[in-house]
C-alpha cells in the first residue's frame, strides 16, 4: 500500500526520496541558466525580428525551479519558448513527469486525470475515426506513442493494420511488451527516418509537434517514412484559442516548460504545402479537449497549496504542512468536479468558437515525390 500523510513513508521510500533529492540538489546547485540556450532575436518559423513576450511563467506542472518565456512573432503569429531549453534542460524538466509521488492524492489525482485527458480512450477512438474515409492502411506509425494507448484503441477500427510506435523513452518498449504495438522504435523520428523510409501508409502525431525542438525537421522525417500517397495525421494545441488570452499562464496548453512551439493552423498548412503535400482535411471542432477551466483551477490549486515532498525541493515538508495539504487537497475535489462538468457542458458550444483549443490536419504525401 503506498504511503500517505496518514501512513508514514517506509524506510525504503524514505531512502529513495533522499537519494533522488541529493541528485536533484547537486544539479540545481549549478543553477538553471545552463539549461537554456541563448535567447534568439528572431522567429524560428519566419525569421522576423518583430517579437513580443506573450507569457512569462514558472513551472506550474512540476514546480521545479526556473522561469520560462513564450515569445510570439508579430508577423506570422508563431509562439515559441525563448530562450529554449537545451537537450540537458529538457531531460531535467521531463524527469519524473510520468511518475507519481507519495503525496499525490485528493485533488491532485483528480487533476492528473484532467491534465492527461487528451490520452483518453474516447479521444483516441475519435482521432482514429478521422481516417475512415481513406483506404485502410496496411501499416501505421504513431510518433510519440508513449505507452501505445492510441494504437491499442485504433486497432478496434483497423483490424488488418499493423501499428508501430516511436518514443524517446522506454515506454515504447513497454507498449510493445503489452501488445499495443508490433514494433517499438526508441528514439527521435528524425534519427530513425533513414531506417524506416517509405515504410508506412499513415503516420500520426498527436500533441507531439509542440514538444519538438524543430517541428519542420519532424515533419520532413514523417514524410520520409510515409509511402507515396500516404497520409499524415496531426493534432496540436491551437495558439489562437481564446482561452490563452483569458486564462494567461493558467492555460494548460501553454504546457511550460515542455511545450517549445505553438503553431497557428495557417503556418502548418503553408509548411505542408511547401513540402509537396495535399491537405485533405482540417478540423478545429472535434479535436477540442474539454479541460481548459478544470486545468486552470488544478494548476492554480497546486500552485497555492503547501508544498509536496518532491525531491527537487531542498527540505521535506513538515507534518503540519503535510496535514494541511491533505485537508485542502481533498476539499478541492468538489470544485474540480464541478469545473470538469462545466467544461464538458460547454464543449459543444466552445468547439464552434475561437475557444476551441486544438486542431487536426490530414495531409497526403504526393505520389510522385
Amino acid at each position: 500500500m503506498p504511503p500517505t500523510p496518514h501512513t508514514p513513508p517506509t524506510p525504503l521510500v524514505q531512502q529513495t526520496v533522499a537519494w533522488r533529492r541529493a541528485a536533484y540538489l547537486s544539479e540545481l546547485a549549478q543553477g538553471t541558466d545552463r539549461f537554456h540556450e541563448p535567447r534568439r532575436p528572431d522567429c524560428p518559423w519566419c525569421g522576423s525580428q518583430r517579437l513580443r513576450t506573450r507569457l512569462r511563467t514558472p513551472d506550474l506542472l512540476q514546480h521545479k525551479p526556473g522561469t520560462f518565456v513564450v515569445d510570439e512573432c508579430e508577423d506570422c503569429a508563431h509562439a515559441f519558448q525563448n530562450p529554449r531549453l537545451t537537450a540537458e534542460g529538457l531531460a531535467f524538466y521531463y524527469r519524473d513527469f510520468h511518475e507519481g509521488h507519495e503525496e499525490h492524492q485528493g485533488h491532485e489525482k483528480f487533476a492528473e486525470r484532467i491534465l492527461r485527458a487528451r490520452a483518453g480512450r474516447r479521444r483516441h477512438e475519435a482521432a482514429a475515426r478521422a481516417m475512415l474515409p481513406y483506404p485502410e492502411p496496411e501499416s501505421w506509425l504513431d510518433v510519440g506513442t508513449g505507452h501505445g494507448h492510441f494504437p491499442a484503441a485504433a486497432k478496434e477500427l483497423y483490424t488488418y493494420t499493423s501499428f508501430d510506435g516511436t518514443d524517446p523513452t522506454p515506454r515504447v518498449e513497454k507498449a510493445q511488451a503489452a501488445g499495443r504495438i508490433e514494433e517499438a522504435h526508441r528514439g527521435r523520428l528524425p534519427d530513425l527516418a533513414d531506417r524506416l523510409r517509405a515504410r508506412y501508409d499513415v503516420v500520426s502525431m498527436f500533441h507531439h509537434l509542440e514538444h519538438c525542438p524543430d517541428p519542420r525537421e519532424e515533419l520532413r522525417a514523417a514524410l520520409a517514412v510515409l509511402r507515396p500517397g500516404g497520409h499524415l495525421l496531426i493534432e496540436v494545441p491551437d495558439p489562437d484559442c481564446a482561452f490563452g488570452a483569458l486564462l494567461g499562464k493558467w492555460w494548460v496548453s501553454y504546457g511550460q516548460p515542455q511545450h517549445l512551439h505553438l503553431m497557428p493552423l495557417r503556418n502548418l498548412l503553408d509548411e505542408l504545402d511547401d513540402l509537396g503535400c495535399t491537405v485533405v482535411s482540417t478540423d478545429r471542432r472535434e479535436p477540442h479537449i474539454p479541460y481548459d477551466l478544470t486545468g486552470a483551477v488544478a494548476l492554480a490549486l497546486a500552485h497555492r497549496l503547501p508544498r509536496a515532498d518532491v525531491p527537487w525541493r531542498p527540505v521535506p515538508p513538515s507534518e503540519l504542512e503535510r496535514g494541511v495539504r491533505t485537508v485542502l487537497s481533498r476539499a478541492a475535489v468538489p470544485l474540480l468536479a464541478s469545473t470538469f462538468a462545466l467544461d464538458h457542458a460547454l464543449a459543444p458550444l466552445l468547439r464552434r468558437t475561437r475557444f476551441s483549443n486544438a486542431y487536426r490536419i490530414i495531409a497526403r504525401r504526393s505520389p510522385s515525390r
